[in-house]
């Protein structure tokens, strides 16, 4: 694997799975198994995907986080109780991907891709929560839709364009360390907002 597409690969993976881990595993077991597409022989570690019961469990995974993804202040929370899964997610991944190379750099992509994918789902968890307090519906069904569609298109730019899949990656890595104070700060308002969101609604305890 030339250096380019070991660069898009570890970028492109980290920042599907910060959006939606569950799809990512999916859409690549989806894509080994009809054979889609074709893995260098470095990256066998991931045939694993295309696993029957691997497909069936991320499937399942997928349905649920569609659901969830579409109902305001539910999908903060399911963002809220992926905060490690997805960049851990993403890490392990990465590290079956890269099962075949030099132990140390092996490490580095591992960090890197989980470190995209912290970066991916904290300004896609920051940018649900703030859109969640306007009145409308509509922008967050948009929001949600637009990350449906966004892994796919992302897995395929990486295996067919992977020039193109760095830069965009690397755009959004630079408009997020520009941002990163704001979107600390919406993280940290939101979890108040979500804390005294669904306190309120569980029922009160008799005394």
């Amino acid at each position: 694997m030339d250096a380019l597409q070991l660069l898009a690969t570890t970028l492109g993976l980290g920042f599907a799975s910060g959006l939606r881990l569950y799809s990512t595993v999916l859409a690549l077991g989806l894509a080994l198994r009809f054979h889609w597409i074709t893995l260098p022989a470095s990256m066998k570690g991931l045939d694993v995907l295309a696993h029957p019961a691997v497909l069936i469990a991320a499937g399942v995974a997928f349905l649920v986080e569609f659901v969830s993804d579409k109902i305001p202040w539910v999908d903060s929370l399911w963002d809220a109780l992926h905060t490690i899964i997805r960049p851990v997610g993403a890490a392990l991944l990465a590290f079956a991907a890269f099962g075949q190379m030099d132990p140390l750099a092996r490490a580095l992509l591992t960090i890197a891709c989980g470190s995209v994918a912290l970066s991916a789902h904290a300004a896609k968890t920051a940018t649900r929560l703030a859109v969640n307090h306007s009145p409308e519906p509509f922008s967050n069904l948009a929001l949600s839709l637009a990350g449906d569609f966004a892994v796919p298109f992302l897995l395929w730019v990486v295996s067919a364009h992977p020039f193109l899949a760095v830069v965009l990656v690397a755009a959004f890595l630079v408009v997020f360390l520009w941002l990163a104070r704001k979107i600390w700060g919406v993280l940290r308002r939101g979890a108040g907002w979500l804390s005294r969101r669904f306190s309120s609604a569980a029922p009160e305890t008799a005394e």
